[in-house]
C-alpha cells in the first residue's frame, strides 16, 4: 500500500480533506462505537491534522494534535486517533501514532504528551511508551484512561519536515524516510 502522510493546520485543509476527516470520525466514533457525542468540539480550529491517505487519496487514518492549553492545561495532546476499517490490521495505525508523536514533538517542542485513550486500546498506546496516570473514567459511555508519554532522550532525533518539500497546493508534506519505508512494507 502506497501511503501519503500530511500534517496540516485547519486553515490548510481542503474542503474534501475536512469532509473525509469528519466522515471517518463520525463513521467510527459515533456509528460504529454507537456513541452519540458532539464531535465538532471547537478544538479542530486550533489543531494540526495528521492524515494518512492511500494512493487514491482515500483517508486511511487520522489524528489531531493540540498544543498545551487546548485539551490539557499543561500538556500538548494527540486525539481523535482513528483508522478506517479498510486500514485495520495493516500497521497503518502504528504508522499514524509514530507520525503523530514525532509531529507533536516537532510542532510543540520537547515536552510530555498527554492523551485520553479508550481503555481497550491501553496496550496499543503502551507500545509507544505511554503510561496510565489515572483511574479509568467514563467519557460519553466509553471507558477511557489518561496516559502520558514522558519527554525523553528519544525526542532528540525528531525531524519530520523538509520545508523545501511542498505539494502542488503549497502544503507541507510529511517526509520521513523511516515512515515511508515502513509504509511501503505494509
Amino acid at each position: 500500500m502506497n501511503l501519503e502522510f500530511k500534517i496540516i493546520s485547519f486553515n490548510e485543509l481542503s474542503s474534501a480533506e475536512l469532509y473525509a476527516i469528519l466522515a471517518l470520525r463520525q463513521a467510527v466514533f459515533i456509528v460504529e462505537q454507537n456513541c452519540p457525542f458532539l464531535d465538532a468540539d471547537g478544538k479542530d480550529l486550533d489543531a494540526y491534522h495528521v492524515l494518512i491517505q492511500d494512493e487514491n487519496g482515500e483517508l486511511m487514518a487520522y489524528s489531531r494534535l493540540l498544543n498545551r492549553g487546548v485539551a490539557y492545561e499543561n500538556y500538548p495532546s494527540i486525539g481523535r486517533v482513528v483508522s478506517s476499517p479498510k486500514a485495520r490490521k495493516t500497521g497503518v495505525g502504528k504508522l499514524l501514532m509514530e507520525a503523530s508523536i514525532k509531529s507533536c514533538i516537532e510542532l510543540y517542542g520537547r515536552q510530555t504528551i498527554k492523551i485520553g485513550a479508550q481503555l481497550y486500546l491501553k496496550k496499543f498506546y503502551e507500545s509507544f511508551g505511554f503510561v496510565q496516570i489515572d483511574e479509568p473514567y467514563d467519557e460519553d459511555g466509553i471507558m477511557h484512561i489518561a496516559m502520558i508519554l514522558e519527554e525523553n532522550e528519544d525526542f532528540d532525533d525528531v525531524k519530520l519536515y523538509d520545508e523545501a518539500k511542498k505539494n502542488d497546493d503549497g502544503e507541507r508534506i510529511l517526509w520521513n524516510d523511516y515512515l515511508k519505508n515502513r509504509a511501503d512494507r505494509n
